[in-house]
């Protein structure tokens, strides 16, 4: 069914729109219009009007959200959230590598802040407090050996119940 030229003008009003007020990526655009209810013919207009502007790019997309989010989330982390977004992983690590070029996260001094948030160094934990914060710290997307590394250069201990 071909598109009427009041759709299409709706549509691409309506990605204008979404672009003004946040960057999004393709698959979050899409999904915004398709969501207002045009159709898969009039969304695809829309996103290649947008895109011949340059309003629409992944990868400067990818760029702005690891810029940004790289001095407090791991690397995993990011990725994981950029791979929600709709961005493939070829591209994510591709930008990751150039934002690195630019500035080199230290992964475990993000770590190191993160620990701090959950509790004080020379701290001792028992089993079920030490389960929960390398729970929630390997949910942030750090390595298991890192976590041992920072509790135990911050004398963060498991007290053991015998």
């Amino acid at each position: 069914m071909a598109v009427t030229p009041e759709e299409q003008k709706n549509a691409r009003r309506k990605a204008m729109l979404l672009l003004e007020h946040m960057d999004r990526t393709e698959k979050g655009l899409s999904a915004r219009l398709r969501q207002a209810g045009f159709s898969a013919e009039a969304t695809e207009d829309a996103m290649n009007y947008v895109r011949s502007y340059g309003y629409l790019n992944d990868h400067r997309y990818a760029m702005n959200y690891i810029s940004f989010r790289m001095g407090t989330k791991s690397r995993q982390k990011i990725l994981q959230e950029l791979s929600g977004k709709g961005i493939d992983r070829e591209t994510a690590l591709a930008v990751w590598e150039e934002a690195a070029e630019i500035e080199e996260p230290d992964e475990l001094a993000i770590l190191r802040v993160a620990v701090e948030k959950k509790c004080q160094p020379d701290t001792v934990l028992d089993e079920k407090g030490m389960r929960r914060l390398q729970g929630f710290l390997q949910r942030r997307g750090f390595s298991y050996g890192d976590i041992s590394h920072v509790l135990e250069e911050m004398n963060i201990t498991c007290e053991r119940n015998f």
